[in-house]
């Protein structure tokens, strides 16, 4: 795993002074030292096939979310007014078809497959790629959908602490043949500063909840339109009723992310938009002006949130 250790410390090298105050990211994994090469697999990047800290060096957000990556990178290069043309913004993941990349200014977007085992992967390959980089003060959020636990279709939900399917704020990874549980609270001033940046927006309804995060999208959330159903339909508002008492939504990659992210010190978010209230019903059955509009809900409020870290704001 990873850790966020300041430039200060006595193990950044000799130019450390160079960047007093700034934090960098760096792997706890002492086999990474004695490596000759560093081969990112899933993401066809490599420490002898590419100069990583000049590609990424500079990057200070991280976006990523299962899809629409592609479409948020060139709403953020519109957004900060980027010299560059749109069609220079390639995938820089091109040569593999488990991921794609793009990087916008400061910002990299990365896509990923939904649920735990895909962004449990790119997240080990993002977070060791930022340290051969040597990026400093980066903050990571998660963007996508949700189905929404007692609250409107189209409310944006700012999550405070993933929990799982028993509603445990933790995330249980297993490691050879032991259960290692880990916290899955995310950064309350991040919180904080989301939610204040959502009230600039007219009709944009947010708040800040628990998530929680299920291995599946079917039976896992209490669906009774999958393949497989073994659950009356009261056992499903039960559970969902349940839920209820501390639950907003319900996405399938919060706790992982938030549990990597937390033990390598980045500040990290989610932001997941409803798309229908699961008390209601379990289809999305929304109208595609008003489906594309919720989704992009996300995506607006994380660009209002980096201009302004940025400078760029009124």
């Amino acid at each position: 795993m990873a850790s966020v250790i300041p430039a200060s410390s006595s193990s950044m090298r000799s130019d450390r002074n160079i960047y007093v105050g700034k934090r960098f990211v760096h792997v706890k994994n002492a086999y990474l030292d004695s490596m000759d090469e560093d081969i990112l697999y899933h993401l066809d990047l490599g420490t002898k096939t590419h100069n990583l800290p000049a590609m990424f060096g500079d990057v200070k957000f991280v976006c990523v979310g299962s899809n629409r990556m592609k479409a948020f990178a060139l709403f953020m290069h519109k957004e900060l007014g980027l010299e560059e043309a749109e069609e220079d913004i390639k995938d820089i993941c091109a040569g593999t078809d488990r991921y794609c990349m793009y990087k916008t200014g400061p910002v990299l977007t990365i896509s990923h497959v939904m649920v735990i085992p895909s962004i449990s992967i790119m997240l080990h390959e993002l977070i060791t790629l930022l340290h051969h980089a040597r990026c400093c003060d980066v903050t990571i959020i998660r963007i996508g959908t949700s189905g929404g636990i007692g609250i409107a279709p189209g409310t944006v939900v700012i999550t405070d602490i993933a929990v799982d399917s028993f509603f445990k704020p933790r995330f249980e990874q297993v490691i050879l043949d032991n259960i290692v549980t880990r916290s899955t609270e995310l950064d309350k001033e991040l919180s904080e500063e989301l939610l204040n940046c959502s009230k600039e927006i007219p009709n944009f309804p947010t708040l800040i909840g628990h998530t929680m995060c299920t291995y599946d999208f079917y039976e896992g959330q209490g669906r009774l339109d999958g393949a497989l159903c073994s659950f009356s339909r009261e056992k499903k508002l039960d559970y969902l009723k349940r839920a209820k008492a501390s639950v907003r939504n319900i996405e399938m990659e919060s706790t992982v992310f938030a549990a990597m992210c937390g033990l390598c010190g980045l500040k990290a978010a989610v932001v997941c938009v409803t798309l229908l209230d699961r008390l209601g019903c379990d289809q999305i059955n929304l109208p595609h002006d008003v489906l594309v509009e919720y989704q992009q809900r996300p995506q607006l409020l994380i660009s209002n949130f980096i201009r302004r870290r940025l400078g760029l704001c009124d």
